[in-house]
């Protein structure tokens, strides 16, 4: 944290941390007016992106944790936005994709996060965008290499 009396600059860890709050208030607010939270606009966007995962590795992708992949992929199912089919190898393991309607809330809520990407980058050039991105994917990398 920046020092008030030393000038001394901000901990990376810090201004992360208030990047991550800044995000994720604009991002809880925005999709509940499309009926969901912000673990499960998470899952539909993973699923987009893989489908046919289970809800364990849905979980490890959403970044919450196994218990709580369950009730958000119940949540999910219930409303008609994703559906689960048993897994030919192993009928115990349900593989989730989106639905249609999945899809289409998925989209509206799509453009309202790029609004707010926008938003955060608006004052950074194409370059530092792209630097940024490189940036924050070596620093994940690093981390998942510590646990």
């Amino acid at each position: 944290m920046e020092s008030e009396t030393d000038g001394a600059p901000a901990r990376i860890t810090y201004l992360v941390k208030q990047v991550e709050r800044g995000v994720r208030s604009a991002l809880d607010q925005t999709v509940r007016e499309f009926g969901l939270t912000a673990p499960q606009y998470a899952a539909l966007s993973v699923l987009a992106r893989r489908s046919g995962l289970s809800s364990a590795q849905l979980a490890r992708r959403a970044f919450v944790t196994p218990q709580a992949m369950n009730q958000i992929v119940a949540q999910l199912e219930t409303t008609g936005l994703i559906a689960r089919e048993p897994d030919p190898a192993n009928w115990r393991i349900l593989r989730a994709s989106l639905t249609r309607e999945g899809e289409r809330r998925l989209a509206a809520c799509e453009a309202e996060v790029d609004r707010i990407e926008g938003q955060m980058l608006n004052a950074l050039d194409p370059t530092a965008v792209e630097m940024l991105r490189g940036s924050l994917q070596g620093c994940a990398a690093a981390l998942r290499d510590l646990t």
